[in-house]
């Protein structure tokens, strides 16, 4: 009886093993019934000739079994791994043959990790393809890299403008007016106002960094004589500096110091908007330092000086023959002098700034006459919100056709019974510009601006006493409003309206409605 039933009781332990193995394939099973007869084997080569209990083979069993399920969890886990990785192979297979294809072989819907998994591999591939366009960029940059003399790195830069013009009445310029005239509209395009520019970097030299830059045009002509290097090439700006941290040396053909502001435009790129109408953007030769005084990372003050050769522009009418070889500033031997103080305050590129400074020039007429040209500026630039900003200048003075006022006309000639001597003109304008911005892409300016020499001297020069007729503009205002488009960094497009209203000396107010398109491609 003790026998049979431990007997029982040893085919209710194998039962039970066996449903406990259920979940575990025939191969590992086997294994387990392996363990068994080594244990029997073991125990009949032992001194001891105890036969092993059934408690103890159960045991041996059942550890048996546990280490197998354990070693079958680890290959479940594996299992699963690559059956994400397989639908996440077969959903990239999926998106390369199209939409029929991955409805064929859709991936598992079920599967969270899946769907991660197919998300990473697609972000993967597209960042590799990144890398591979920007590997192939840099590649082909170090094939056509423009290599100067030097060595050191230049950078070719430009802007090729398009610009379409409807003139309603007769201006100065077609393609670029500053000022209206009487007679006929005129309408047409052009490509002149297309700029060149070459921008430089050179050594390290007194502990500060060298740069230089210059800049062309296509709009040389008789009227612009003084600016242009021959042809229809002309030497726009020029710049060479030496930059410390906060000090800097400069020698530039540019706009005077004192107005470091610009209206904005596409259009007005040969003559800048409001030239001759209150904006002083004539070119010239200078020579200066620049230095700032910080209060903290965003504000400061700075400070420049210059010595300046102002031109001698070429009147309206004027032809080539007329524009002397030595300037009145060159024919003085006394280089002009400018300075400009200025606070600022914010991040660069949305500053405040307040400005003034002052200009002083002596001049001496090819007769052997002198005078002094001299102004007093404000210029403001502030930022009204993140999409709004104001920019004004302002000026006051005598003598202001070298910087871009004065209507052309430096002076006048003036007598005191049969003594005849140069009198400097008195001038007085500005301008100033909103500008609103939609977005990255899109900016609206409105602005006006004026130039104002006084009425009393010009009538002055016209009196009967005087010999030499008065060839400058007596006024001349203007207002524009315009919207720059900028779909990508490169493709810029610009539609212009402005209104110029001129008095000369004699006659009524000449006015010209001015339209123009352009279209420019930044390269």
């Amino acid at each position: 009886m003790r026998a049979n039933s431990n007997n029982c009781e040893e085919e209710r332990t194998i039962r039970g093993g066996l449903r406990i193995g259920r979940v575990v394939p025939t191969a590992v099973l086997l294994l387990v019934g392996l363990q068994s007869p080594r244990a029997l084997a073991q125990s009949a080569t032992g001194q001891t000739p105890t036969p092993e209990t059934m408690e103890q083979k159960v045991e041996h069993l059942t550890a048996a079994l546990t280490q197998a399920q354990a070693q079958m969890d680890g290959y479940q886990k594996q299992l699963v791994d690559l059956r994400q990785q397989l639908a996440a192979l077969r959903q990239q297979m999926a998106d390369e043959k199209g939409a029929a294809s991955a409805a064929a072989q859709p991936a598992n819907p079920n599967s969270t990790a899946a769907e991660a998994a197919s998300g990473a591999a697609r972000t993967l591939d597209e960042i590799r393809e990144r890398q591979s366009i920007e590997e192939s960029q840099i590649a082909t940059h170090e094939i056509t890299k423009v290599e100067t003399e030097s060595k050191y790195p230049l950078k070719v830069s430009g802007l090729l403008l398009l610009n379409g013009f409807v003139n309603t009445r007769q201006v100065d310029v077609s393609a670029s007016p500053a000022y209206a005239i009487s007679g006929p509209g005129s309408t047409g395009l052009s490509l002149r106002q297309t700029v060149l520019g070459l921008d430089a970097r050179g050594p390290h030299l007194f502990s500060a960094t060298s740069r230089a830059d210059l800049r062309v045009d296509f709009f040389a002509s008789s009227s612009l004589s003084n600016y242009a290097a021959g042809g229809v090439l002309r030497l726009r700006t020029a710049h060479a500096a030496m930059d410390w941290k906060n000090t800097e040396a400069f020698v530039e053909l540019d706009r005077s110091i004192l107005q470091p502001n610009e209206p904005s435009s596409l259009v007005a790129i040969a003559q800048p908007e409001l030239a001759w109408a209150g904006n002083l953007w004539a070119w010239n030769p200078q020579i200066g330092v620049s230095h700032r005084f910080a209060f903290s990372d965003l504000s400061g003050i700075k400070v420049e000086a210059a010595l300046i050769d102002t031109s001698d522009p070429q009147v309206p009418g004027a032809t080539n023959s007329t524009t002397p070889s030595i300037t009145e500033t060159e024919r003085s031997r006394w280089p002009g002098t400018e300075a400009r103080i200025a606070f600022q305050h914010g991040e660069d590129g949305a500053a405040q700034q307040i400005g003034v400074g002052g200009y002083f020039s002596p001049h001496r007429t090819g007769d052997g006459s002198t005078f002094d040209a001299w102004a007093g500026t404000i210029d403001l630039k502030l930022p009204l919100s993140k999409y709004f900003e104001m920019t004004a200048n302002a000026y006051r003075g005598q003598a202001l056709a070298g910087l871009g006022g004065g209507g052309y006309v430096n002076y006048y000639e003036s007598y005191e019974g049969t003594e005849e001597y140069a009198q400097a003109l008195d001038d007085v304008g500005g301008w100033a510009q909103l500008k609103a911005r939609a977005g990255q892409r899109v900016e609206m300016n409105a602005g006006f601006g004026t130039d104002n020499p006084f009425a009393e001297e010009i009538h002055a020069a016209l009196s009967p006493t005087g010999n030499t007729p008065y060839y400058g503009l007596a006024r001349n205002r203007a207002v524009f409003s315009n919207v720059i488009y900028s779909p990508s960094t490169y493709l810029l497009f610009s539609l212009e309206y402005r209104r110029m209203w001129t008095n000369l000396s004699t006659g009524p107010t000449n006015f010209s409605d001015v339209i123009g398109i352009g279209a420019g491609y930044r390269f």
